[in-house]
């Protein structure tokens, strides 16, 4: 079984405050003696929200590996578990800043960074003033954990391309750490579910806990299956769920699930889009 399922730890919580990562690393512990192999964070976790206003400030993002990188790999390391976690990285010569979603395995390497592509801009959520979208497809993860796993983050859902490539990619598990308004749950929950049966992965995403700088930040963390059931809502600061493979074979077998992708096909018609 422990080689056909993987058991996650969502952590509904923030760490902007958190500058030496002793808070962090305890819910890791807690995380860990739960039986999780991978911890998944909010949005840009050991970033105050700052979007929530327009006004942007050099200490919220860092070059690759700052300081919010490396306590999140050392924590990571010391307690040996896997980590999704998130920072605004700018680039040294550009200067441009990316949303950035982390994957570290338990011995604190970063296997893939992802760049959030789709960036809202309106009251409490200013992010096109505070980094520019990404230009790379997001990637599966093969061979780190027992599932094969895919990174979004928040908005990035709210478009199906990204998790199509990852589950084309062999994607099981799709995490989506978000930052969300409690009001908007109702409409999250469904486009989470849709993406999970139209790309038969599980989804998994933790938001941001509370309101901050005037953003209505709050509501569930949620957990969804491959056939789009909710399996977990929690907003407990940690919460722990297995996930099987064989659910995901299972889903991939049945309607719709065993549809073919004709990504030539696709390729074709988004390039005609763009002549």
């Amino acid at each position: 079984m422990a080689n056909n399922s993987l058991c996650i730890a969502l952590i509904t919580e923030v760490f902007f405050d958190d500058p030496t990562g002793e808070r962090l690393r305890r819910a890791l512990v807690d995380a860990r003696s739960q039986g999780a192999d991978l911890a998944l964070l909010p949005e840009i976790p050991l970033n105050r929200w700052s979007p929530a206003s327009k006004q942007v400030s050099d200490a919220d993002a860092e070059e690759l590996d700052g300081w919010r990188q490396l306590l999140m790999a050392e924590a990571a390391e010391s307690v040996g578990i896997g980590l999704v976690g998130g920072a605004i990285i700018r680039d040294p010569d550009t200067e441009i800043r990316h949303n950035t979603a982390l994957l570290y395995d338990g011995g604190g390497a970063c296997l893939t960074r992802y760049r959030k592509i789709h960036l809202p801009e309106e009251e409490g959520y200013w992010e096109t003033s505070h980094y520019k979208p990404g230009t790379e497809p997001p990637k599966a993860i093969t061979g780190a954990f027992s599932l094969v796993v895919g990174l979004q983050i928040c908005s990035d859902v709210n478009r199906p391309q990204g998790f199509q490539i990852l589950s084309s990619g062999g994607a099981e598990v799709v995490f989506a750490p978000r930052a969300t308004p409690p009001e908007t749950y109702e409409r999250w929950r469904l486009i989470l579910r849709a993406n999970a049966i139209m790309s038969g992965t599980y989804v998994v995403s933790t938001n941001r806990p509370r309101p901050e700088g005037g953003a209505p930040i709050g509501g569930p963390s949620v957990v969804i299956d491959p056939f789009g059931h909710v399996m977990m809502e929690t907003t407990d600061p940690i919460a722990v769920v297995r996930l099987k493979r064989s659910v995901v074979e299972k889903a991939r077998r049945e309607y719709p699930g065993y549809l073919e992708r004709f990504p030539d096909v696709y390729a074709k018609g988004w390039r005609k889009l763009t002549e």
